[in-house]
């Protein structure tokens, strides 16, 4: 039997608020219109601009899901989640470190509080967002089984072009401070641990966080966290309506000139099909579809950790999908992080390295 020999990934008793959704991303990039043009050939769609920011959205309600802001240098900023009252923005603001509730300066309105997590990423958490109406996009392909034909007398030709973004699904985080970031999120927005992925000696390798939305069905994940030698951005991922419009991404991504990551695939845990693209600065953005949903009541899974548990099909991962890039910065953060964080040892990130390469 695998056990689990730390405290998190655990479900919290009393969180302070339960999250009811991941609202949007928040990007710093040095030439908004190089961005802005590799998010339009993903399938997003702007809907507003200032001097100093892009929004986009896909074709659901929200009114963005991803926020472009003109900086120097480029960079991974945070992400805000949707929390159901103003009282949950009071809750949250009465944490140390927290600012007060505020207006969201941004489309859709609102209010957020705004947070960072134990270890550095912008949480803004929102609430009173005006939905946009929803987009028009084309429907599911019938598929042809040996049980079930509803396609008699006609072809399937999915539409040649950008696929349609239907909604951010979920943010993924290489973290060195594992236990602490983890339990923050449990104990402070209610996240589930659907999966977690353990070493050999029971720690925590990699766990899927998914929304407490009581019996509404919820996805696997929303958060994920992996364990690495420091925070850093591994990959946020965006639902598309099926399987041929991810590989419709795939032709028109690659036609385009575009760096491949990874894919197409099924992943085991949350059983996405994906495919996995890297913008101009190389920050992985998925296409999916066909991901599990659970409701609260699942209890967590625990799995061993390896290359051959990431996908049920298709291409293996590739080595580079993980393995870090060894810059001066980098190594002065795994040294940092090796003195400093409880969760990062020598002989961690040696188990990690052999696991994925």
């Amino acid at each position: 039997m695998i056990t689990l020999t730390t405290s998190q990934p655990a479900r919290h008793s009393a969180p302070t608020v339960k999250a009811i959704g991941l609202a949007y991303l928040i990007w710093a990039r040095p030439d908004l219109e190089r961005a802005a043009a590799f998010l339009a050939d993903f399938g997003l769609i702007e809907m507003h601009r200032t001097e100093q920011a892009i929004y986009f959205r896909g074709t659901a309600a929200a009114p963005f899901c991803y926020e472009l802001r003109k900086a120097d240098k480029p960079a991974f900023v945070g992400f805000a989640l949707e929390v159901a009252s103003r009282d949950d923005l009071l809750a949250l603001a009465a944490l140390p470190g927290s600012s007060v509730v505020q207006a969201l300066n941004k489309p859709g309105g609102g209010e957020c509080v705004q947070l960072r997590d134990p270890s550095g990423f912008l949480v803004e958490a929102v609430h009173g967002r005006q939905a946009q109406a929803a987009l028009p996009h084309r429907s599911a392909l019938a598929l042809n089984t040996v049980d079930q034909m509803p396609r008699v007398n006609d072809t399937q030709r999915a539409p040649v072009g950008v696929p349609e973004v239907i909604k951010l699904g979920h943010v993924v985080l290489e973290l060195a401070d594992f236990q602490a970031t983890c339990g923050w999120y449990t104990q402070h927005f209610g996240l589930i641990p659907s999966d977690v992925q353990v070493l050999p000696d029971g720690s925590p390798a990699v766990v899927f966080l998914r929304l407490d939305l009581g019996d509404t069905p919820a996805d696997h994940h929303t958060l994920a966290f992996a364990q690495g030698f420091a925070a850093q951005y591994s990959h946020s991922a965006f639902e598309l309506v099926d399987q041929d419009a991810v590989g419709m991404g795939q032709r028109i991504l690659r036609e385009r000139g575009y760096r491949h990551a990874w894919g197409m695939g099924r992943h085991v845990l949350g059983s996405q099909i994906f495919d996995y693209w890297q913008d101009p600065w190389n920050a992985k953005h998925e296409h999916y579809c066909d991901g599990d949903v659970f409701t609260a009541n699942v209890p967590m899974g625990v799995h061993p950790v390896s290359a051959e548990a990431m996908s049920q099909w298709g291409q293996p991962m590739p080595a580079s999908f993980t393995r870090p890039k060894f810059s001066l910065g980098n190594i002065a953060l795994m040294l940092r992080n090796l003195r400093r964080s409880p969760d990062v040892s020598l002989k961690k990130l040696i188990t990690l390295a052999r696991l994925f390469t």
